[in-house]
C-alpha cells in the first residue's frame, strides 16, 4: 500500500498538461455603436444598465401572467430539463478523471471424500485502470462538456426571453383586438343609423334605393368585422392560456392598448454595442466556441500514448479467524502504456476535424453578433420613427372624424349626396384602425428592443461551477 501512494500521486501530478490552444474571445465583427441619422433617436452614452422585465413590463397584471408563465410553460420545462441533464453529463465526464476504486468479496465451503470441510474467504479492493492524464484529454473532454453545458444554460434563458417577448406581445394583441372590436361596434352602430335614416328617406321619395344598398353593405361590412374580431380575441385568449402554461384570470387581461402603451417603458441602448455579449444566444455560441476550442486539446492528445495505472490490494484466507492477519494480506500494483504506431493519420484527421469544427464554431459566433446588431439597429430605427408615425396616425383619425360628422350633418341637410357621406365614413374607419396598427407597432417595438438586447437579470439561473482539478 505504501508503494502504491507515491506512483499514484505523480500520476496526478502529471496530468496538468494541456494541449487544448489558449482561448481568446473573438473581436465583435460589428460597428462600436449602433448607426446615427433621421430614422435613429440620440442614444445616451452610458453603458446598457442590465434590467429586468419589471422594469420595462411595468403592469402588475403582466407581471403576474410572466411569473405564472416562466413557472409553467411547458418549453421552459423542457429547456429546464435540458440544462438539468447537461450540468448532470459534465459529472458523468468529468469522473473518467478520478481512478475507480472497487471491492469484491467471496466465500466459498468444501467437503471432501473424507468428510473434511474447508471454509475460503477472500476480500479484494482496488483501482481499476486509472488513466494517468499526462496530455490533458480527459481534462479538456470535461473543459469541453462543461462549455457545451454553459451553453445549454444560454439556450435555456433564450427560451425564457423568448417567452417573456412573446407574452408581452400577446398580451398587446389582446388589448389591440379589443380596441379594434371597439371601433367595428361603433362603425356598425352608425351604419345601423345609417340605413334606417336612408330607409326613410327612401320611403319619402328623397333619396334612391341605390343609398339604402350602399347603407347596408356597410353594415354588413361592419357586422363581419365584428365576427372577425371577437374571433380574433379569442384566439389571443388561447395563444396567452398557451404561453402561461394554465388558465388565465380574466382580470389580468388588458381593456385596451392605451393602458399597455403607457404601462411598458422604453428601454435605450446605449452607445457601446459591446451589449450584444450580455445576449443569451451569443453567450450560447461563445460557450460552444469554447468547447470547440478544448475538443481541439481533446484530439491532440489522442496523437498521445495513454498510460494508465492499476493496483490490487487484497486478503484471502481459508479461516475467517485470520483473514484480517498480516500472513492474508496481499497487494499487487501495474502500470501500462498505449500507443498506436499506425492508423492511416486517423488521429491527425480528429486534430483537423475539431479544428474545423472549431473554425465553424467561430463563424456562427460571429454570425450570431452580426445578426444581434441588426435586429436591434432595426429596432432602434422604427423607435425613431414610430412616434412621428403615431402622431400622423392620431391627426388623420381627427381629421376623418371631424370631416365625417360635417359630412353626415350636410348629408342630412340635403346639401351633399349620400356617396359622400359614406365615403367619410370609410375613411373614419379605416383612419381609427390604422391609428390602432401604428399604437401596437409602438409597443411591438418596445417588447423588441426587450427581446433584442436580452439583458434581462432575472433570467439567468445559478451557475455551473468549474470543474476541479483532481
Amino acid at each position: 500500500m505504501s508503494r502504491l501512494l507515491p506512483t499514484a500521486l505523480a500520476a496526478l501530478a502529471l496530468s496538468g498538461c494541456s494541449m487544448a490552444p489558449a482561448y481568446v474571445r473573438p473581436t465583435a465583427p460589428v460597428p462600436a455603436s449602433w448607426p446615427e441619422g433621421d430614422a435613429y433617436l440620440a442614444q445616451s452614452e452610458a453603458a446598457l444598465p442590465q434590467v429586468s422585465y419589471r422594469d420595462i413590463f411595468r403592469d402588475a397584471r403582466l407581471q403576474g401572467l410572466i411569473a405564472q408563465a416562466l413557472e409553467n410553460n411547458r418549453d421552459v420545462r423542457v429547456a429546464a430539463a435540458s440544462v438539468a441533464a447537461a450540468r448532470a453529463q459534465v459529472r458523468v465526464v468529468r469522473s473518467a478523471q478520478f481512478p475507480a476504486i472497487g471491492t469484491t468479496a467471496s466465500a466459498g465451503y468444501r467437503i471432501d471424500g473424507s468428510g473434511n470441510d474447508t471454509q475460503d474467504y477472500a476480500l479484494q479492493g482496488g483501482l481499476s485502470s486509472f488513466e494517468i492524464d499526462l496530455f490533458g484529454r480527459l481534462a479538456n473532454a470535461t473543459a469541453a462538456e462543461r462549455e457545451r453545458a454553459l451553453a445549454t444554460e444560454a439556450g435555456a434563458r433564450t427560451v425564457r426571453l423568448g417567452l417573456v417577448a412573446d407574452l408581452a406581445n400577446a398580451w398587446a394583441a389582446y388589448a389591440a383586438d379589443r380596441d379594434l372590436l371597439a371601433i367595428a361596434q361603433d362603425t356598425a352602430s352608425d351604419a345601423r343609423r345609417s340605413v334606417e335614416l336612408t330607409r326613410a328617406r327612401l320611403e319619402g321619395g328623397i333619396a334612391p334605393r341605390t343609398d339604402l344598398r350602399q347603407a347596408e353593405q356597410v353594415l354588413a361590412t361592419a357586422e363581419g368585422d365584428l365576427a372577425a374580431q371577437t374571433a380574433a380575441i379569442a384566439q389571443d385568449e388561447n395563444l396567452i392560456r398557451l404561453l402561461v402554461g394554465g388558465p388565465v384570470d380574466p382580470a389580468l387581461l388588458p381593456a385596451g392598448l392605451g393602458e399597455v402603451f403607457a404601462s411598458i417603458a422604453s428601454l435605450p441602448a446605449g452607445t457601446d454595442s459591446s451589449v450584444l455579449l450580455r445576449r443569451p444566444d451569443i453567450v450560447q455560441a461563445e460557450y460552444l466556441l469554447r468547447a470547440a476550442n478544448a475538443d481541439i486539446g481533446v484530439a491532440r492528445a489522442q496523437l498521445f500514448p495513454r498510460v494508465s495505472l492499476t493496483g490490487l490490494l487484497g486478503l484471502a484466507s481459508d479461516a475467517l479467524g485470520s483473514l484480517f492477519s498480516g500472513d492474508a494480506f496481499s497487494a499487487s500494483a501495474a502500470a501500462n502504456a498505449t500507443y498506436t504506431i499506425f492508423d492511416a493519420g486517423g488521429h491527425r484527421a480528429g486534430v483537423a476535424v475539431s479544428q474545423a469544427q472549431r473554425d465553424a464554431a467561430l463563424a456562427s459566433y460571429e454570425g450570431a453578433i452580426q445578426s444581434a446588431f441588426r435586429e436591434v439597429a432595426d429596432a432602434l430605427a422604427v423607435q425613431g420613427t414610430i412616434g412621428e408615425r403615431l402622431r400622423a396616425a392620431r391627426a388623420n383619425s381627427d381629421a376623418a372624424a371631424d370631416n365625417a360628422g360635417l359630412a353626415e350633418a350636410r348629408y342630412r341637410g340635403g346639401i351633399d349626396s349620400f356617396l359622400s357621406n359614406l365615403d367619410a365614413q370609410r375613411s373614419l374607419y379605416t383612419a381609427r384602425r390604422q391609428e390602432t396598427a401604428v399604437l401596437l407597432a409602438a409597443v411591438l417595438n418596445r417588447v423588441e428592443l426587450y427581446r433584442a438586447l436580452g439583458a434581462d437579470s432575472l433570467l439567468a439561473t445559478p451557475p455551473i461551477e468549474p470543474a476541479a482539478t483532481p
